[in-house]
């Protein structure tokens, strides 16, 4: 199971740092992704990982803003969100899947991940 947290109502211009939890003992064997999905909008990759925490993945709008990390003794990953827009307003959601291979490196589309959160609201305002 994975468990989103970390969401909020903030201005923009601040930071936030999203958690995914994950429960059980295998979490390093999967690579993990922020998806999010503004109203009306498709599910998009924000971010992503691979199983190691060395490749890392972020679509255009977010690079050198977010930052995508995990710690798997924790089980969890992270994503520092820094001078959020208002455009950064949507649920976050992060999903997981199952990498077989320690070289195994990020997936950065919806279909390719096995599980998913429950997702956690991001607003920011201007």
């Amino acid at each position: 199971q994975l468990q989103a947290s970390g969401g909020g109502l903030v201005q923009a211009g601040v930071s936030l740092r999203l958690s995914c939890a994950a429960s059980g003992r295998t979490f390093s064997s999967y690579a993990v992704g922020w998806f999010r999905q503004a109203p009306g909008k498709e599910r998009d990759v924000v971010a992503a990982i691979s199983r190691n925490g060395i490749s890392t993945y972020y679509t255009d709008s977010v690079k050198g803003r977010f930052t995508i990390s995990r710690d798997n003794v924790k089980n969890t990953v992270y994503l520092q969100m820094n001078s959020l827009k208002p455009d950064d307003t949507a649920v976050y959601y992060c999903a997981a899947k199952f990498t077989p291979y320690s070289s195994g490196g990020y997936f950065s589309k919806r279909n390719e991940y096995d599980y998913w959160g429950q997702g956690t609201q991001v607003t920011v305002s201007s």
